[in-house]
């Protein structure tokens, strides 16, 4: 689908009808794969004759005509295949549903929003995967649209689409909720999948751009249906939470051009209020009703920096106590890294360090940005200048996104500067010994 054509209300209105579309169109045929196809060949067909011949009246039955056009001809291309014309005919005319006329209201009064999510993100799939299918089929994002969040070849993320559709069906997921047993486990991985769109797209990881807003709204937009289908499941709620007061900063994270802002440094004007007062009343009531999870520890936090009207009055006391939580509920060492930067605005620069040495051993941060650069960051905070630029250097070497490598470069440069000498023996210091 190209949407360039299409105004930005008719892209939105595609892609909140098409989870619709198709989840009436997989419940009547029980084919999951071949649904998500015809749905979107309907939402390319959209794309290019709406923009000529107007947004019809009824545009889910229009979607939905289509598609089951496309779903008959797939069945019927499949009856050809087998060699069973006699037999697949009767079957064909059984299989083949009323189809509305393209201004017909249909009778989807059953959202198969959740349904989806639960079938996109399988314990089966890998979050790469998940994702990459949630994004397609509950969020209505095309393949090339998908493969350019994330800087692989619309064939790459076009393989990978057709894998976690393969892995569905060899695992014969039938199309309904699932049993109480299933349940909790998979709101685990739709909530873990949703989070991780909404981060690739709040911090995009690879590229010149620090964010990428339709990925993080598509992530808001899902779990707010989530939030609506599952009112309360005090998870889901913190995870709206966290995901609406982090994305309160967004306007304030990026200067004139494009470059990043850190925290401290961001105008606080900019900060959305609404969506802040929204997100910590989710937070509140969530955290009232006693059962905490990680989300709502997460999102707590991001209330307090929030609340916070200058860097300067925040409550670092409390983040430190609610990232000490948070680490006795996960074992990311993201956690113990913040938590590190915690202590460190708590009680020193010298505790920070002291709390980053266990993650030199971590298997899951060798070689990540993330932990050079925090060290650097202390550091510099501790007033070790040379050793804060090599590690400077070496996180702005090991980041694949453009502004936050322009970030840590300049950091680097400041502090070399400033002090000469300290650069030029960092810099020596770096090198291997040969070439000292």
């Amino acid at each position: 689908m190209t949407t360039q054509s299409l105004d930005s209300t008719a892209v939105h209105l595609l892609r909140e009808l098409a989870p619709q579309v198709l989840g009436v169109v997989a419940r009547r045929y029980g084919d999951f794969a071949a649904a998500e196809d015809a749905v979107q060949e309907a939402l390319i067909a959209a794309a290019m004759q709406w923009p000529v011949a107007g947004v019809p009246s009824s545009p889910r039955g229009w979607l939905y005509q289509v598609a089951v056009r496309r779903m008959t001809d797939h069945l019927r291309s499949e009856m050809a295949r087998r060699r069973r014309e006699d037999a697949i005919a009767s079957q064909a005319a059984a299989a083949e549903p009323f189809v509305p006329p393209p201004d017909a209201e249909l009778g989807m009064e059953r959202d198969d929003t959740l349904v989806l999510l639960f079938m996109c993100c399988h314990p089966a799939l890998t979050p790469p995967s998940a994702i990459a299918l949630t994004l397609r089929a509950v969020g209505g994002l095309t393949t090339a649209e998908i493969a350019n969040a994330f800087l692989v070849s619309e064939a790459t993320m076009a393989q990978r689409i057709s894998r976690a559709k393969q892995s569905i069906k060899a695992s014969q997921v039938p199309f309904s909720m699932p049993t109480a047993a299933e349940r909790s486990e998979r709101l685990s991985a739709v909530l873990h999948v949703l989070y991780l769109i909404f981060s690739e797209g709040y911090a995009s990881s690879v590229g010149p751009a620090l964010q990428r807003t339709d990925l993080s709204n598509e992530a808001i937009r899902l779990t707010r249906a989530v939030r609506g289908l599952l009112p309360n499941d005090g998870e889901v709620a913190g995870l709206l939470a966290l995901m609406l007061l982090t994305d309160a900063r967004r306007a304030a994270r990026t200067g004139a051009n494009g470059e990043l802002i850190p925290l401290d440094e961001q105008d606080r004007t900019l900060w959305d209020q609404r969506l802040i007062a929204e997100g910590t009343a989710l937070v509140s009531d969530a955290l009232s009703r006693g059962s905490i999870g990680s989300y709502q520890l997460q999102a707590a936090i991001a209330a307090v920096h929030d609340e916070a009207g200058r860097a300067e009055s925040t409550d670092w006391p409390q983040i430190f106590a609610l990232y000490g939580l948070l680490k006795q509920t996960s074992d990311n060492p993201m956690v113990a890294l913040n938590h590190a930067i915690a202590a460190a605005m708590v009680d020193g620069p010298s505790a920070g360090l002291e709390l980053l040495k266990p993650l030199d051993t971590d298997a899951r941060m060798a070689g990540h940005y993330r932990l050079d650069a925090v060290r650097a960051h202390l550091l510099e905070m501790a007033g070790d200048h040379g050793r804060a630029i090599v590690h400077y250097r070496a996180a702005a070497e090991r980041t694949t996104s453009i502004p936050e490598r322009n970030y840590l470069t300049t950091k680097a440069a400041r502090l070399a500067a400033k002090e000469p000498a300290v650069a030029l023996e960092s810099a020596r210091s770096a090198l291997p010994v040969q070439d000292r």
